[in-house]
């Protein structure tokens, strides 16, 4: 039998078959992320919906409190005065028909995407592009705004979309592996709290099921959900 790496003897055992607190999930997963990056503590909830139903829907942004640890790029669609606020705000990549070319060409060099509301007719060029990535902005997200320096300021400051997947599970990060515990629990925190207050009207029994933490390169850690608020 081989013998184990330094890594793997350094690594928190985890028992597949035991639901943790958030507090010892955390410790856990923090102490297993030993890659030579920056891990990305992810949180992964699965809801008792069915999102192919609009009243059962799960989705919409937070701005987590410890930010995200994570370089974001952001376009703006935008025009004129609003293209120089967006610049000025901190986009990364602003443009109108030029942008809409490149995004046709399958070129998309950014993570979220906002725009005023006159490019919305422009954008639907690429909706069928933009819709399956994510992408596409969205009013009830704060992603179609005249206020584009605002827009563009909470994404940079470290907002999070979130979004309830076919099976129901909703899969989001809440920072890095060098993110102190407090912190990581403060952006847990935050995110759990904004999904269930998000619970939709057809969520019929137990709303959150299961719920599991993990790193870039770890293995998820069961939460009990059992402990956490509004969780029922």
């Amino acid at each position: 039998m081989a013998k184990a790496t330094k890594r793997q003897q350094k690594l928190t055992v985890v028992d597949a078959n035991k639901t943790y607190g958030v507090d010892e999930a955390l410790g856990i997963v923090k102490s297993n992320a030993t890659a030579k990056f920056d891990e990305t503590i992810e949180i992964s909830m699965n809801l008792n919906v069915d999102p192919r139903y609009a009243d059962q829907m799960v989705r919409g942004v937070i701005s987590l409190p410890k930010g995200t640890g994570k370089k974001v790029r952001v376009a703006v669609f935008a025009k004129d005065a609003k293209a120089d606020e967006a610049r000025a705000a901190g986009a990364d990549i602003v443009g109108a028909d030029d942008l809409i070319e490149e995004i046709s060409k399958g070129i998309i060099n950014f993570d979220r995407c906002i725009a005023t509301p006159d490019m919305m007719g422009l954008i639907g060029k690429v909706a069928k592009v933009l819709g399956p990535k994510g992408l596409m902005p969205n009013p009830k997200l704060g992603t179609v705004t005249p206020n584009v320096a605002a827009a563009v300021a909470a994404v940079k400051a470290g907002q999070v979309e979130y979004r309830v997947e076919k099976a129901g599970i909703i899969h989001a990060g809440i920072g890095k592996a060098s993110f102190s515990a407090a912190d990581l629990r403060a952006n847990f925190d935050a995110l759990v709290d904004a999904v269930v207050k998000a619970r939709p009207t057809g969520a019929k029994g137990k709303y959150l099921e299961k719920m599991s933490l993990s790193s870039t390169m770890g293995k998820g850690v069961k939460v009990d959900v059992a402990t956490l608020s509004g969780a029922a």
